[in-house]
């Protein structure tokens, strides 16, 4: 009879990815007095009105941390890729984040350090 040996396989933060659902179970381990729920509702309001911020053109800043704004990409010529035709793609609105100075010391320190 054969043995299934199972083993814990953990993603590399540097170049990997946080889910919302990660971030929201990392807040509620470390904030116990909160449940997920909280935590999740939390979550997804600070979400919901960051992006109705930037939806009616707001400026966000966290100081700290960093600050959300809106970038206009002009209107250009771009190609479709399974044609190869030349389209006209109009100009549009892209949100844009810039990090704070605390923000950009606390990276670069913990990537230096191999966290």
């Amino acid at each position: 009879m054969s043995t299934i040996e199972w083993h814990v396989i953990t993603r590399p933060r540097v170049g990997g990815c946080m889910t919302k659902s990660e971030l929201i179970e990392s807040i509620a381990s470390k904030q116990t007095q909160l449940s997920s729920k909280d935590v999740e509702l939390a979550v997804k309001t600070i979400l919901e009105h960051m992006s109705q911020a930037l939806a009616d053109g707001e400026r966000i800043e966290i100081r700290g941390f960093g600050s959300f704004s809106l970038h206009f990409r002009e209107p250009r010529r771009g190609r479709n890729p399974k044609t190869g035709d030349a389209v006209e793609l109009t100009g549009k609105y892209v949100p844009h984040f810039k990090p704070g100075k605390e923000l950009r010391e606390r990276v670069n320190t913990g990537l230096q350090l191999g966290l």
